[in-house]
């Protein structure tokens, strides 16, 4: 509450872009399924369908922050229970639960509308069954780590590289029906990678665009220039190791740092491994072009993808609560205790949200997006008349609607197609909106310029926002 009360629930342009896309599948021109998009998986959408049509839990972003929390408290959930059946200690459960749960970057994300409390669920949801297997051998526990690999797998693509390696995991640990064992896991767990790749070919033609279409994180790397990492394990290490420092706080690191003999001592293998692999994904992925990473100290003062630091966190927070087997079970609650007070220790030393790397990220990089989303929303909340039209662009711009109160159907954008490519290439027979809402230059632009030379609808230039270090809005009016 205290993220919305302060306002910071939409300041990760991902987070607007998360909850416009939920939105339009409702409320479009072209509502549908196709709106659901490429890019980005669609469970962190669809499961913020059952509220975003209100209006206000839009506005506010309340629609996509609540099932964030809901997904935050799951994975918080199953890892206590991961933990505790791994260990077989209570004290320890509690303790990976406290470093994981407490860190303010990790609570900041869980309020607003991003995919990773999602995937995080997922994640310890498949520890939990798989550690459950080890234990029981039963056939639903396999089937219960595979059901769980799909939320993962649908929220972020670090959900598709747990596939093999818990697919090898009931390899080993499978000590009867082992062939059943990997057929039911790799059956079901496949089903996710293996629909999206239908949903792209489906829609787009091609089953890796959301790889390598336009919109794609590697599309946007390309366009953006080499970043440091790519290519340099040396650099990609000095950038991940620093941002997983920035987002986790030294205290858990010490913490993590002692665990380990634990670990060693006391064989706590799996839960480690199964951990570590989505931040092994994302080292990976800055090395391959994947996934640059920009923090303050090591790159020209500024922030990018800070929150993938996070990628580590259950992994040190796994190996923070083997410190409390370094003692008896008498003593291993106050160790538990300690462990989750030094990690919270940087955080209760400056408690101002200036410290959260994730917060300073989305508060500094949107400075400017919002200055300009509230004063276009200024200007169409007060002369704007329902029904009217607007031509605009889906994307950022998007934002001032949600915050003018004006319905996406009102908006013709390029999700909605064909209308959106004959108003674009044809705009002095197709082009009809009242209204057009375009960055300098950008499609929107040019088309109604093209339109106002020539024999189509004329528009007069009704605003223009100027606003440091931002693109430059124009608003444009048809006589």
């Amino acid at each position: 509450m205290l993220v919305n009360r302060s306002g910071w629930t939409l300041y990760y342009g991902d987070a607007e872009a998360h909850l416009n896309i939920a939105r339009r599948i409702l409320d479009s021109r072209t509502p549908g399924y196709d709106q659901i998009g490429t890019s980005w998986l669609p469970l962190p959408h669809l499961l913020t369908l059952a509220l975003i049509g209100n209006d206000s839990l839009w506005r506010t972003g309340l629609a996509g922050a609540i099932p964030s929390s809901v997904c935050f408290a799951l994975a918080g959930a199953f890892l206590f229970a991961a933990i505790r059946r791994a260990t077989r200690s209570s004290a320890a459960a509690f303790a990976a639960l406290g470093l994981f749960a407490l860190n303010p970057n990790l609570l900041y994300l869980q309020a607003t509308p991003m995919t990773e409390p999602v995937f995080l669920a997922g994640l310890m949801a498949v520890l939990y069954f798989s550690v459950l297997f080890r234990d029981t051998q039963s056939l639903w526990a396999v089937t219960g780590a595979a059901i769980a690999s799909l939320p993962a797998s649908l929220a972020r693509y670090e959900g598709w590289f747990l596939v093999p390696f818990v697919t090898i995991y009931f390899v080993f640990v499978a000590k009867r029906r082992r062939l059943r064992a990997i057929l039911i896991f790799g059956l079901i767990a496949s089903l996710a990678p293996l629909y999206w790749l239908a949903h792209n070919w489906w829609l787009y033609s091609n089953p890796l665009e959301f790889y390598n279409g336009p919109y794609s994180a590697k599309a946007i790397n390309q366009r953006s220039g080499p970043y440091p990492g790519k290519e340099d394990w040396r650099k990609a290490w000095l950038f991940f190791r620093t941002v997983v420092q920035m987002c986790s706080g030294w205290g858990v690191l010490i913490v993590a740092a002692a665990g380990l003999v634990g670990v060693f001592l006391k064989r706590v293998f799996w839960p480690v491994l199964v951990t570590a692999l989505p931040a092994v994904f994302y080292l990976w992925s800055m090395y391959a072009g994947g996934a640059a990473i920009y923090v303050p100290q090591l790159w020209y003062n500024s922030y990018y993808n800070t929150r993938y630091g996070l990628s580590a966190l259950p992994l040190l927070a796994v190996a923070g609560a083997c410190t409390t087997l370094l003692a008896s079970r008498r003593w291993r609650a106050l160790l538990a205790i300690a462990a989750i007070s030094i990690g919270i220790t940087p955080w209760l030393i400056d408690r101002k949200p200036d410290n959260w790397i994730c917060w300073k990220e989305s508060q500094i990089n949107s400075e400017g997006r919002r200055a300009w989303t509230h004063e276009a929303a200024q200007l169409l909340a007060s002369q704007y008349q329902r029904g009217a039209g607007i031509f605009t662009s889906f994307g950022d711009l998007t934002g001032i609607l949600r915050e003018a109160a004006i319905p996406l159907r009102d908006a013709l954008h390029d999700g909605n197609e064909p209308a959106w490519m004959a108003a674009t290439t044809r705009p002095n027979l197709f082009l009809h909106e009242e209204w057009a809402v375009a960055f300098s230059g950008d499609a929107v632009a040019t088309a109604v310029q093209r339109a106002t030379f020539k024999t189509g609808p004329r528009y007069h230039l009704e605003q223009t926002i100027i606003i440091k270090s931002a693109p430059v809005i124009e608003i444009y009016k048809r006589d």
